[in-house]
């Protein structure tokens, strides 16, 4: 039987007060509960945030499973600290600024970076999928490169921010896009020119540690895995997984690319940047480009075109009938930020998006 390579995802969560909505600095509390339940739940950079970490799968059957009882887990914490989960990228309602961890690498942080730090309280979802070493981590990054912005598109969950239309589908990308080494990482032409980078950005103090490199692709620096960080942290648990099986999907169609020795396309910085714009400004519902021609789209016409590609794999796997399936359930039913719009749209009342993003984070 094939081996294929295993996966994993992490999902950062909100922490907020149930009775108006504001991010609340309880992660500290909320991990001890959960651990008591037998999850350990990582603290994010500021108080108002936690972590979950899923076990490495082999199959989308056993992720979906580990993330709903993740969820479901980290929620119930989250309820008897008297908070709320969220399974949102910004929070919908916020203060003027967000406590952060109390941890001496948080704290340098905060000091360093000032209110970039400060006004973070920003949640995503990462995708680790193994590979054979790092130099292979990096040249898959060169070839996802021209994918990342649909699979923003798809994913985005955070339309509403301050109380109001942020006018974006994911508004957290474009505060992302703030720190030094994020976004969507550079054409790297070897493993060392990577390290050359990170080295220069490192000397500088663009960065402080190598934890700090938030380009959308990178290799992990703690697991022999090729790690997708473009996407904002999915509503629900369904689409969690029918962003990680697409990702999955993508590395194991790059994998035997590499093998192969086809090179990946060189998207011009600026495309990729424009790109990304128009998938965090229209998401899922609106046009795309197709970076590697430079046409505008519908963004489910790059969607089909994404699932085209990885077709053979997820046939292999076993998983295409899912995925098809999931994406025809986006095409229906929007993703978490059309959600928020039609909440907030009914009355123009925030309290109706928080409430919606609690529904659908254990849906």
């Amino acid at each position: 039987m094939k081996s294929w390579p295993t996966f994993g995802v992490e999902e950062e969560f909100l922490l907020v007060d149930p009775s108006n909505g504001h991010p609340a600095p309880n992660n500290a509390e909320v991990a001890r509960l959960a651990k008591r339940d037998g999850v350990e739940l990582q603290l994010e950079l500021t108080k108002c945030q936690v972590e979950t970490t899923s076990p490495v799968t082999a199959t989308t059957t056993e992720l979906r499973k580990h993330l709903r009882d993740l969820r479901r887990t980290a929620a119930s914490a989250a309820a008897e600290a008297g908070v709320t989960l969220l399974a949102v990228a910004v929070p919908p309602v916020i203060p003027d600024e967000f406590p952060l961890t109390d941890t001496p690498r948080y704290r340098r942080i905060g000091d360093r970076f000032g209110m970039v730090a400060h006004e973070q309280g920003i949640c995503g979802a990462h995708v680790h999928v193994a590979v054979p070493d790092r130099e292979t981590a990096v040249v898959v990054s060169n070839h996802l490169r021209p994918w990342l912005p649909i699979l923003l598109a798809s994913t985005a969950n955070s339309a509403i921010y301050r109380g109001a239309e942020s006018g974006y589908a994911s508004w957290r990308s474009v505060l992302w896009q703030r720190w030094p080494c994020a976004g969507p990482p550079p054409y790297f032409e070897s493993a060392t020119h990577y390290d050359s980078i990170v080295e220069m950005m490192l000397a500088s103090g663009a960065i402080l540690d190598d934890g700090m490199v938030y380009w959308d692709v990178r290799p992990s620096a703690n697991f022999p895995t090729v790690e997708i960080r473009v996407s904002d942290v999915p509503a629900t648990v369904d689409d969690t997984v029918l962003f990680a099986t697409l990702v999955r999907g993508l590395v194991i169609t790059v994998l035997d690319a590499v093998e192969h020795e086809v090179p990946a396309p060189r998207i011009a910085a600026q495309t990729l940047r424009a790109a990304y714009w128009k998938a965090a400004h229209d998401g899922i519902s609106g046009n795309a480009i197709d970076v590697v021609d430079g046409t505008v789209v519908a963004a489910f016409t790059l969607m089909a075109k994404l699932l085209a590609t990885v077709r053979p794999v997820l046939e292999e796997l076993g998983e295409y009938d899912d995925a098809e399936r999931g994406i025809a359930t986006l095409v229906a039913n929007g993703n978490g930020a059309v959600h928020q719009l039609d909440a907030f749209r009914r009355r123009g009342d925030v309290d109706d998006v928080v409430a919606e993003c609690a529904r659908l984070t254990l849906a």
